[in-house]
Parts: C-alpha cells; sequence; structure tokens
C-alpha cells in the first residue's frame, strides 16, 4: 500500500476556493478513483499551504490517470477555475511504510 503526501500552494486570493473545491468534489472523487483521504491540514502561520495525505489502493499513477480523465473533475476543476487558477505550486511525495511503527487506518 503506497500512501502519498500532497502539499498545495494556493494562488493569492484563491484558499477558500480552493478548500471549498475539495470539500465539494474532489475528495468524494478520490475515494471513486482507490485514494482514500487520511487527513487535510494547513500549517500554523501558513494560510496559504494545504497538506493531506493519501492512502492509494492500488497504483497510484492508475488511480490519479482515471481521476483527472473523469468527467466530473474536469467540469468541477473548470468551474472552479473560471476566475483564475487556484493553485500557485503543488508538490507530491510517494510514501511506503516502515515496520518502525503500525500506520494509523482511515475509519
Amino acid at each position: 500500500m503506497t500512501h502519498e503526501l500532497r502539499t498545495y500552494t494556493a494562488a493569492p486570493g484563491k484558499m477558500d476556493a480552493l478548500i471549498e473545491r475539495f470539500r465539494e468534489s474532489t475528495i468524494d472523487l478520490f475515494t471513486e478513483h482507490g485514494m482514500t483521504s487520511l487527513g487535510y491540514w494547513t500549517p500554523v502561520g501558513t494560510p496559504d499551504v494545504l497538506i493531506y495525505l493519501l492512502k492509494h489502493e492500488g497504483d497510484p499513477k492508475a488511480n490519479w490517470k482515471a481521476f483527472g480523465a473523469d468527467q466530473r473533475w474536469i467540469d468541477a476543476k473548470s468551474a472552479s477555475e473560471a476566475d483564475g487558477v487556484l493553485t500557485a505550486k503543488i508538490e507530491s511525495l510517494l510514501l511506503e511504510a516502515t515496520d518502525l511503527h503500525p500506520t494509523a487506518e482511515a475509519k
């Protein structure tokens, strides 16, 4: 099982719209494409950054490919970006668990 840590830096003035897009469409679509949300955070003192952790069932590349081709995502992204893109930067780090400590599972 692979986990993925993603960090989004919102475009200026777009953090609320980015959060709303996750709330209204993205998270549910993740689930349908083999990605389970484990948590979402904003770093203290950095209100324009969103960090989240996903658990992937199967191949992360295949999950993202299917997600990106989903017409509901294409439509949601397009609608949410009518006044400009919501992200200035996206970073991704794929993670494999070690045997140092058991990983928490999604509820």
